[in-house]
């Protein structure tokens, strides 16, 4: 099983990747951990990538696609993989179906959660509370002008990946306002 899952900041990826993850036996593979695993490790891409994120900046595509490119030719990723935050454009989409037909491999699906952001506002607000509520710092993302920012860049960079993917007959569009659950079987189901 090889998925990309798609969605903005709080749509849920990381919680339906981990679980589609345990569900297929293959490894929920996330962007930043890709990129600090590369940093900590000391590898060439990881060098490039911290000095981009101690800047503050984003970290280039050649980067990125070579971080992930690292991290699937790691064993456990031989049979099958999910990517939670890459590919965000188009260019690294073609750069991730390079890598995979030049092993003669293919994406089975693009999963997209499909949200209500303002919803998705308020839900990431009510999480930061909760962890006040229970004494705990809340995420340094859950604030709501930060999110609003977050939510505006991934509509731009990834509109058009949507596209891409849509015109490739790839694009599996879930409702991700739903229980978790719900989210879960409904990914199961479309599969």
């Amino acid at each position: 099983m090889r998925l990309v899952m798609l969605g903005p900041p709080g749509a849920g990826k990381g919680t339906q990747a981990q679980r589609l993850s345990e569900r297929f036996s293959v490894p929920h593979l996330s962007t930043g951990d890709m990129l600090r695993a590369a940093v900590e490790a000391g590898t060439p891409m990881g060098m490039g990538a911290k000095s981009v994120i101690d800047a503050g900046g984003l970290v280039q595509d050649d980067i990125v696609v070579g971080c992930v490119v690292e991290r699937l030719a790691k064993p456990d990723a031989r049979s099958g993989f999910i990517l939670d935050g890459f590919p965000r454009t188009v260019a690294q989409a073609v750069a991730l179906d390079e890598v995979l037909r030049q092993s003669r491999l293919k994406l089975d699906a693009v999963l997209e959660l499909v949200v209500d952001e303002d919803l998705l506002v308020r839900r990431i607000e009510k999480r930061a509370q909760e962890a006040i509520g229970k004494g705990e710092s809340p995420r340094s993302d859950d604030d709501p002008v930060t999110i609003k920012k977050r939510f505006q860049a991934y509509r731009e960079s990834t509109t058009t990946l949507s596209n891409f993917y849509y015109n490739q007959g790839r694009l599996v569009s879930i409702d991700g306002m739903r229980e978790v659950d719900q989210v879960t079987a409904e990914i199961v189901e479309a599969l």
